[in-house]
């Protein structure tokens, strides 16, 4: 292996004693053996807890902090995450149940997504929750839906602004997308929901997500800003709520560096501030999934065969892409990559090896390591895949092949 090629940046999240990686404290063998099987995913809720706190150190103090539900939404995650947040943001009807099962008050609740069904749509409405419109055709059904069932619906606007996040992983603005109403034609939606007399709050504008430029998410955020004063002077009532999006990314290849939140916070400042001048009524949200659990999770599986093939080495366990589709690199990877992977029983050794870690599945796609320098592993070791805490297991083909499926704790 070429030693002067890029390396993952060092998951320092967990600790290490007795040469096994601890999470949420405890060794991870006692672990596997709390859980009574594997494969499994552990999220370990300090690291949560200190990754928001850490957040609210770096960003302005009147900085609203939301979850994105849809990056991992375990009941007992999402019931962590409401004691230290500030409002949840949801994607479905079956989220929101999960929401309205914690704390967290239905005014600091949102759903957006462009497909909302109108049973998904009056279930929001009955539940006093925020929606965000994605179209005008949606703005016209909400309205019907609230005169229908008698209760007032609570609306903000989702912008698909003319800019983009540039460096972002996924891009949610700029150009034509599914997502939101195109800036140029807010005007006369807003006009609309005047006339309707729906329960007006404010805007959504999620340009893009994962991404680790800095400078990247000040720039659309200042954008994000400055576009929702200049629309401003055409809402129907002053804006109550201004959610920014998010797009905060954590290292996943070798190369990428944690983001420098600090520089964000430093950034957003002032024009939050002017914002808040102009608009008293207003808070500012800042919607974030993957920043806040990714990192927190791990996935780990078993080696249950080892192989040489040709003179390369083969470590198979008994986990694989129907559990964690991204770590495989079928989660629109183009060219794929390794995530960060340690063997968890055997975390320092001065034997190592150059291995391919595979899964059970019948098809030459179900790779967790590529060539990867890790402590020689034998049958029974625990391999760990760091960066797992969001969109992991339901984001993956769980059904895949009819294999088992595998256990999620929090701990």
């Amino acid at each position: 292996m070429n030693t002067s090629s890029p390396q993952h940046t060092p998951m320092t999240q967990f600790a290490v004693a007795n040469n096994e990686l601890l999470i949420g404290g405890i060794p991870l063998s006692r672990l596997a053996q709390r859980v009574g099987s594997t494969p499994f995913y552990a999220y370990d809720r300090q690291v949560m807890a200190q990754r928001v706190h850490g957040l609210r150190q770096h960003m302005p103090p009147d900085l609203k902090i939301h979850y994105a539900m849809k990056a991992n939404p375990m009941p007992a995650v999402v019931q962590h995450m409401a004691s230290i947040v500030d409002g949840f943001d949801l994607a479905s009807a079956g989220e929101m149940k999960v929401a309205l099962d914690t704390t967290m008050p239905p005014e600091n609740i949102s759903m957006a997504g462009p497909g909302k069904r109108p049973a998904e749509l009056r279930q929001a409405i009955a539940a006093g929750i925020t929606i965000h419109i994605e179209s005008s055709h949606e703005l016209e059904t909400i309205a019907q839906l609230s005169q229908q069932t008698g209760h007032q619906a609570h609306v903000a606007v989702r912008i698909n602004p003319a800019f983009e996040l540039k460096a972002s992983g996924m891009k949610m603005g700029g150009g034509s997308k599914p997502f939101g109403i195109d800036e140029e034609l807010l005007p006369d939606a807003l006009n609309r929901i005047k006339e309707l007399e729906l329960d007006f709050k404010g805007f959504h504008i999620y340009s893009g997500s994962q991404n680790l430029k800095a400078e990247a998410i000040i720039e659309a955020q200042q954008k994000s800003i400055a576009l929702a004063m200049q629309l401003s002077k055409h809402c129907p009532n002053p804006i109550k709520k201004l959610n920014i999006g998010g797009g905060y990314g954590i290292p996943y290849f070798p190369g990428e560096a944690r983001l420098d939140t600090q520089a964000i916070g430093d950034a957003l400042a002032g024009p939050m501030a002017e914002f808040k001048s102009a608009n008293p009524e207003a808070e500012i949200i800042i919607e974030l999934g993957r920043y806040l659990v990714g990192e927190a999770g791990v996935y780990v599986c078993e080696v249950i065969d080892k192989k040489i093939s040709r003179g390369q080495t083969y470590l198979v366990a008994n986990g694989g892409l129907h559990h964690h589709l991204a770590a495989s690199g079928n989660f629109g990877q183009v060219i794929r990559k390794n995530y960060p992977i340690a063997i968890g029983n055997k975390m320092h050794s001065d034997a190592q090896e150059i291995v391919n870690i595979v899964g059970p599945l019948c098809t030459p796609l179900d790779i967790l390591a590529d060539k990867m320098l890790l402590p020689v592993a034998e049958i029974g070791d625990l391999i760990v895949v760091y960066q797992s805490g969001a969109y992991g297991y339901t984001a993956s083909p769980r059904d895949f092949l009819s294999q088992p499926k595998t256990e999620e704790v929090l701990v």
